[in-house]
């Protein structure tokens, strides 16, 4: 009897050891399994962040169709996104009347404080991923048209290049990339380009050559 009792302990505390054993293994296991699982979530961030680098933007506003004929230009070389600034309170024919006193155009030149025009949307989705920043606008009285200006105030250009270009019937880009330069909020601003308003895309095109951006974001 008391033979059996020691054999049935014996039996007993085998199986308690190789319980204890499998009971480490799948513990580790799981642990093993759980680390292994969360490494592609890390890893899919980064890829995220890196795919997230060198965008361009392509932001522009446009009167009367001129602007945005070379933003659209720019967008199909370098396949960058555009955004259009568009005035909460559009521009009709009438306020662009630049010889009529009465137009929105000419009291906004005479009273600074209405050249602070509001925008439909201030700042485009995803701004902070944009690396570069080229930004077209019309010239009027030799600065960049208001709703620009607004623009550029309204956001933080910090950590980005912004290469402006505008167009004009005669005027040149002036100062008027340098003022804007003044009111944005950092960002390394480059030299301007002006586009008369009968440029051909040949001409677009060995801009963007020149400034080392097609293909960006292909």
């Amino acid at each position: 009897m008391k033979s059996l009792k020691r054999t049935l302990v014996l039996l007993l505390s085998a199986a308690l050891v190789t319980c204890a054993a499998l009971c480490v293994v799948g513990c580790g296991g799981q642990q093993a399994s759980s680390a292994s699982s969360s490494a592609p979530a890390s890893s899919s961030v980064s890829s995220a962040a890196t795919e997230a680098q060198g965008k361009t933007l392509v932001v522009y506003y446009s009167a009367t169709g001129n602007t945005a004929a070379i933003a659209q230009a720019i967008v199909a070389q370098t396949g960058a996104t555009s955004f259009v600034i568009q005035p909460a309170q559009p521009y009709t024919s009438a306020d662009l009347e630049y010889d009529n006193p009465d137009s929105r155009v000419s009291k906004e030149h005479a009273d600074p404080a209405l050249q602070d025009v509001a925008l439909a949307q201030e700042t485009p989705d995803d701004w902070a991923s944009y690396e570069t920043v080229i930004i077209g606008y019309p010239i009027w009285w030799g600065e960049a048209a208001y709703p620009v200006a607004s623009f550029v105030k309204a956001n933080d250009f910090t950590g980005k290049s912004v290469i402006p270009f505008c167009t004009s019937a005669s005027s040149d880009i002036g100062n008027s990339a340098e003022k804007l330069s003044q009111a944005a909020q950092g960002g390394e601003w480059l030299g301007g380009m002006r586009f008369p308003a009968n440029v051909n895309s040949d001409e677009v095109r060995q801009w963007i050559d020149d400034l080392g951006l097609e293909n960006q974001n292909l």
